[in-house]
């Protein structure tokens, strides 16, 4: 019986995937369950597991864009499995690439170091003469894709230099991510403002607790807790910045579900904290820690990535001092954290080393005036300098569940 393996669908409005890798090759031997083939969806990546044990056959390649509830490949259940441990090999991907890199030579006719009529275009264009490149066509024509790839001299190259290009797809995932930036940019009024925060506090507690919070939790006492508290008092606040625009409609939300921006094996992801108003230091450590795993992992899914209403993003584990961080929309708001360097501080009319981090609201001045975002930003900086009275209720110990 031969069984039609359809792609699943990957989450809600979503019509297409991209095949981005296939794990196995046509003619393989696959169990049930077995990962086959990882597919780019505009959110995310995911594995399409085997459905059924068997010999595959691939219906579509790597690159194919194909829509949710298309055909991508059949399994044969009848087939035996091989005997050993492997299963045996058809052609491999391995051999195309053997055979470019030594193609067979042809003699030199008329047509050799001739290009194309699209190619004499583009080369022309480019103003790039004709004999300075090698063509790949019959018999060494110059073709369209020749003059595409090829790179304009900019002097003359030292004997062992080296001026190799590569073309690469962007993968579904990446040209959704940059659509939609471009889209945030030119659709909102977004506007950053700025503040700096005194981590003096936060690095005492840090340093008084840290080991005590981790042999209780088993989870590290991290600053994301901090700041995602710190965020969910000020949204209170503030409740504009936690707000968005749906047509001609303001949408408030009496809840703040937090996105923390984390990077993955694909590029940044933003799983989000649900109900993170209803969270404790050690509920966001955990949740934190839980969703950089499976992020980290690539096993993070869409219904962990939708649906937050205000994002943190934090530059500062790659060393970044400031930046105008991008809204994620629908979102009106999103938090830039960056790194922490000691720096001179007026404190009580002396002048004094502390460390200081910067920090960013990038906001939509459509629905958020500047008395909400600065508003905003200041008790964020207010609750992160004094965390005791503002984030724990004058009560460390309890506050850390220690």
């Amino acid at each position: 019986m031969i069984l039609e393996m359809k792609v699943p669908s990957p989450g809600e409005s979503i019509t297409e995937v991209e095949i981005a890798t296939w794990l196995v090759e046509d003619g393989d031997y696959v169990e049930k369950d077995q990962p086959i083939a990882e597919v780019d969806s505009d959110k995310a990546t995911l594995e399409l597991p085997a459905e059924e044990s068997g010999i595959i056959t691939l219906k579509a390649e790597e690159g194919d864009a194909v829509a949710v509830g298309a055909v991508v490949c059949l399994i044969d259940m009848d087939a035996a499995k091989p005997e050993g441990n492997d299963a045996p090999k058809t052609a491999t991907k391995q051999a195309p690439k053997e055979e470019a890199s030594t193609p067979k030579q042809e003699a030199a006719t008329y047509a050799t170091g001739t290009a194309s009529p699209a190619a004499k275009k583009i080369l022309a264009e480019k103003g790039i003469e004709a004999a300075s490149i090698s063509g790949t066509g019959k018999a060494g024509r110059i073709t369209k894709n020749d003059a595409e790839n090829a790179v304009p001299s900019m002097g003359t190259m030292p004997a062992d230099g080296t001026r190799n290009t590569e073309r690469k797809k962007l993968s579904m995932l990446r040209r959704k991510v940059a659509e939609r930036l471009v889209s945030v940019k030119n659709e909102t009024a977004m506007l950053t403002t700025f503040n700096e925060v005194n981590m003096q506090p936060i690095f005492d507690l840090r340093s008084k607790y840290k080991e005590e919070f981790k042999e209780k939790h088993g989870v590290g006492l991290g600053f994301m807790s901090f700041f995602t508290l710190a965020v969910v008092r000020a949204l209170q606040l503030y409740p504009d910045v936690n707000s968005m625009i749906d047509g001609d409609f303001q949408v408030k939300h009496d809840f703040q579900d937090i996105s923390i921006a984390v990077s993955g094996p694909k590029g940044l992801m933003v799983p989000v904290i649900r109900n993170a108003e209803k969270l404790s230091f050690r509920g966001v450590e955990d949740d934190v820690k839980r969703l950089a795993i499976r992020a980290r992992d690539g096993q993070i899914t869409i219904d962990e990535m939708t649906g937050g209403t205000f994002t943190i993003t934090n530059g500062g584990v790659f060393g970044s001092m400031l930046s105008t961080p991008i809204i994620n929309p629908p979102q009106s708001g999103i938090l830039g954290m960056h790194n922490i360097v000691n720096r001179p501080m007026a404190v009580d009319g002396k002048v004094v080393i502390q460390p200081i981090m910067y920090v960013a609201l990038s906001y939509d001045h459509r629905i958020i005036d500047g008395r909400e975002s600065v508003g905003f930003l200041v008790a964020v900086k207010e609750a992160l300098e004094n965390p005791i009275e503002l984030l724990m209720d004058n009560d460390v110990k309890k506050a850390l569940e220690l």
